[in-house]
């Protein structure tokens, strides 16, 4: 018997309960991991707040997590070939992942890059993921200038450090607390709020080629679309009706919004890639254990995290 968080009804935090679950052994294709961290994201307390269409319940939260491999199934074979007992891995996309222990397919695990945290591995994928999938909805390449709005979020701090590294000129919109940080990644930090679209225009008088926003703001969506010339070339990440009555391109797991899910699944080796190479690094601001969940959720819902926040088994 292994610990499971659970969403009992729909509600806020207060929903969330721990659970005791018998562990399933792993079948054909399947692996069995012990979870040593969780990434926490904003889509984990929308599937039971309410944002969503309902949702069976009781039901189980966390689509990425890490940890150590404890028991395998015939023919468990990862992205990078078979996975053994013992193997350290990241898991995306998977169910259940607030867990202390997973059985899930193979296929959703690739080894975690050595010496790398596991906090910072957990949180890795959705928000390295999601920003790989926006650069090329807005076929960002070397030489194009390119605005985040919430650049200092989860997706805006891979999405700055992705891009740069690509050569995309990389402009992100933050609070002035933010902007030495984003300075360090390579961004040109600018503050949002009003008077926006003046200052982009200041630091980037040639334009600006491609916008992305992260942030779901009735700013965020103007000042990209009196920027970028082709509207295809402006995406969002957040599910906002003001964005679908616009015509902008909703990417991700909302109904009517673009999953990109060949794209987001094809990013999990560049990412782990990059990580060993130096080229990519995660932010972890706090850990919770798995008993405060309720926390995390409240402190994420509450916005204004740099980076990702991780609970602990």
């Amino acid at each position: 018997m292994t610990l499971h968080v659970v969403a009992t009804r729909v509600g806020g935090p207060e929903v969330l309960e721990l659970v005791d679950r018998p562990d399933r052994e792993p079948g054909v294709g399947e692996i069995q991991v012990d979870v040593r961290a969780v990434g926490v994201n904003p889509v984990d307390f929308k599937r039971y707040g309410g944002t969503y269409a309902p949702a069976d319940f009781p039901l189980t939260l966390g689509s990425e997590a890490a940890g150590a491999v404890r028991a395998v199934g015939p023919d468990a074979v990862g992205p990078r070939g078979p996975v053994s007992v013992g193997d350290e891995v990241i898991l995306f996309r998977i169910d259940d992942a607030y867990s202390e222990r997973v059985t899930v397919p193979a296929s959703a695990a690739v080894p975690k890059p050595p010496g790398m945290p596991w906090p910072e591995a957990s949180g890795l994928m959705l928000t390295g993921a999601t920003a790989v999938h926006g650069l090329a909805a807005v076929d960002a390449g070397p030489g194009d200038t390119v605005l985040f709005h919430n650049a200092s979020g989860g997706v805006g701090i891979m999405a700055v450090q992705i891009g740069v590294g690509r050569g995309v000129r990389m402009i992100g919109t933050a609070s002035e607390a933010n902007h030495e940080f984003l300075r360090s990644l390579g961004a040109e930090p600018v503050a949002y709020g009003p008077g926006l679209l003046d200052r982009v225009r200041a630091i980037a008088p040639g334009g600006v080629d491609a916008a992305i926003d992260g942030i779901g703001t009735p700013e965020a969506l103007d000042v990209s679309q009196a920027l970028v010339a082709n509207p295809a070339r402006f995406v969002t990440i957040v599910a906002t009706p003001a964005a679908f009555e616009a015509g902008i391109k909703v990417l991700g797991g909302a109904p009517g919004a673009d999953p990109g899910t060949e794209i987001r699944m094809a990013a999990r080796l560049e990412l782990v890639d990059l990580v060993a190479a130096g080229k990519l690094e995660v932010f972890v601001e706090r850990m919770f254990p798995l008993q405060d969940v309720a926390d995390a959720h409240r402190e994420v819902a509450a916005g204004h995290v740099r980076g990702k926040l991780a609970l602990i088994p």
